[in-house]
């Protein structure tokens, strides 16, 4: 048995005046995205992914993050979201992006774990979902006032994406984001977060959930690549800044949570603010905003 241990972020960016005017209601948000991992883990045995899942779930419905309700707007207005999910002790894992009907995208994610399929896009995504029985939701419901005045003044900049990872008590390994995408995005974009190897990973050793530029995050591979130089014999720091220093070289910032088989966490970004939180077992939470 280990120490169980949870994860969060709530998307790099800029350090912006909302930051810091409403930082008591980012810490409650991620609070309470922890302590419902937490409970995931105490109810009924649950494990790595349902502690994934019940965190992303939360921060999914808080319009301060850019997932689900609230998510950010493309340039035609509409809402795509993207989710992904990895479980580390098969590499199972579970992709939907272009969603604009299932209220909670990691949930859709979680349900390809078990099936041959990994991505799944658009309107088939939705109908997965709802053979699945998750809830459908008119997409209007999931744009806020906002991210209208947002993609009108073309703000960038505030945290973007979201994500967990955790270490249950038998060892195992999960990692989920979900996001929403760019401001003012091209309808159809795709960036890192649905995409395994990119935005997400999680094996025996790691589990790691990235937020920024999402296509400097695919060029560089870099939630596969923490892995992978973990596999190699580094250390998880030495990993993770890596991965971040690829992530520059590809011309985009951003950051990343990751924790490893041993309980050891790192939350490396490059940008001035990324909230995130992490939970252990008998201990409070620990928040960090900027």
């Amino acid at each position: 048995m280990t120490a169980p241990v949870i994860v969060i972020h709530g998307g790099a960016g800029g350090h912006t005046d909302e930051i810091r005017e409403r930082e008591a209601e980012y810490r409650a948000a991620l609070e309470h995205a922890l302590n419902a991992g937490a409970e995931a883990l105490a109810e009924h045995g649950g494990g790595a992914v349902e502690a994934v899942r019940a965190a992303v779930m939360v921060l999914e419905s808080v319009p301060l993050f850019n997932a689900g309700h609230g998510a950010a707007l493309c340039s035609d207005g509409s809402v795509e979201l993207s989710a992904s999910v990895m479980r580390g002790s098969d590499r199972a894992a579970g992709g939907v992006a272009m969603v604009t009907r299932t209220r909670h995208p990691v949930q859709a994610a979680v349900a390809l774990l078990d099936e041959p399929e990994v991505l799944i896009v658009g309107k088939s995504a939705d109908a997965l979902a709802v053979a699945k029985g998750l809830e459908q939701i008119d997409p209007a419901e999931f744009v806020t006032q906002r991210q209208r005045e947002k993609l009108a003044e073309r703000q960038a900049g505030g945290p973007e994406t979201v994500g967990a990872v955790c270490l249950d008590a038998t060892g195992l390994l999960a990692a989920a984001t979900s996001t929403g995408g760019l401001n003012g995005q091209r309808p159809g974009r795709v960036g890192d977060s649905p995409l395994i190897g990119a935005g997400t990973w999680a094996d025996e050793r790691v589990a790691v959930s990235c937020t920024g530029q999402g296509e400097a995050f695919i060029r560089a591979g870099a939630a596969r690549l923490v892995a992978a130089l973990i596999e190699q014999g580094q250390s998880l720091e030495d990993a993770a800044n890596a991965a971040m220093q690829a992530v520059a070289q590809c011309g985009g910032d951003g950051g990343l949570i990751a924790v490893d088989a041993h309980g050891n966490v790192v939350t490396p970004l490059s940008t001035a603010a990324m909230p995130r939180g992490v939970w252990r077992a008998g201990e409070k939470p620990a928040i960090s905003v900027p």
